[in-house]
């Protein structure tokens, strides 16, 4: 018997309490009555030793310390909910994959129906934000990261290398032609700030000393980089692998020859070890090499 986990009923009543912030409603939710809920949350404060929520004339709200262990509770209620509800479907091949956006919306998901035919018997679900996964919570089997991959303990892998340059609609390249580095001075540029590589960068190699001190555009997600840049409000810094839709579609165009790109890899498949036992992640895993690679090939289909 494990005696490092306290009463799944506490943690239950804890969560419902945190959610609820009110006796009385948590009390409703979980048909018990207010007495029985203060009693679990008793109980839990006296096996962690600190409490988890703060009295004041308005009510109840979290401790620091009971802000910390709800996300944690939290997520893990969720993720056993989430086997639960897929064994009482039927559902025995959960594949739970999380990713960082951008990646997520523009590169992913136009592949899933790929993923599908080779791979019907696996039920895949896919979320997305730019926070990385804590896999001690058992809510994920990979996620695909962004960022410089100083991540122990874990398999890490790179999806690809892409290359980071200069992309414009070609209807703004028809207002405002642009032949060599320097003309990009005198464009609107949109910045993506959390991108690895940055505009003094790329000006840096085209041994341009001038740098913009404004942008146009800032954004957070290089999809919003994108879309502002398909909207022909700016030239945008961002990767050809993400942005290959757009661009095979003609509602970008590369500014200059990709031999003025800057190389980089900064997207990852990360995933514990153990994980890659599962028949679900290796498959998935070799799948998105696969893909990586049919895309550097134009004979692929």
């Amino acid at each position: 018997m494990r005696t490092d986990l306290p009463p799944l009923s506490a943690l239950v009543a804890f969560e419902t309490v945190a959610r609820r912030l009110s006796f009385a409603r948590a009390a409703e939710e979980l048909h018990l009555t207010p007495s029985a809920v203060s009693h679990q949350i008793a109980k839990l404060e006296q096996f962690l030793g600190f409490l988890l929520f703060e009295r004041n004339p308005r009510g109840i709200v979290l401790s620091d310390a009971g802000e910390s262990y709800l996300g944690r509770v939290a997520a893990a209620l969720g993720a056993i909910g989430n086997a639960t509800n897929d064994i009482r479907k039927g559902v025995r091949n959960t594949l739970y994959v999380h990713s960082s956006t951008s990646i997520a919306s523009l590169w992913l998901m136009p592949r899933l129906a790929k993923f599908v035919r080779a791979f019907p018997d696996i039920s895949l679900s896919l979320s997305a934000s730019p926070v990385h996964s804590d896999f001690a919570l058992g809510q994920v089997d990979v996620d695909i990261r962004y960022g410089i991959p100083e991540w122990p303990n874990l398999v890490v892998e790179p999806i690809f290398e892409e290359h980071i340059l200069p992309l414009a609609s070609p209807d703004l390249l028809a207002r405002q032609p642009v032949h060599v580095p320097s003309d990009l001075l005198q464009c609107p540029l949109i910045q993506s700030t959390v991108s690895l590589v940055q505009w003094p960068a790329w000006f840096a190699s085209r041994n341009i000393i001038g740098t913009p001190d404004r942008f146009a555009f800032r954004f957070d997600r290089a999809s919003m980089s994108l879309e502002a840049a398909v909207q022909g409000l700016g030239v945008a810094l961002e990767s050809d692998r993400i942005a290959s839709q757009l661009i095979e579609a003609g509602r970008l165009r590369p500014v200059f020859h990709t031999a003025w790109s800057l190389p980089i890899k900064a997207h990852f498949m990360v995933y514990p070890a153990r994980h890659a036992q599962r028949a679900e992640v290796s498959q998935f895993v070799a799948w998105m090499r696969e893909q990586a690679g049919a895309a550097l090939d134009p004979t692929a289909a």
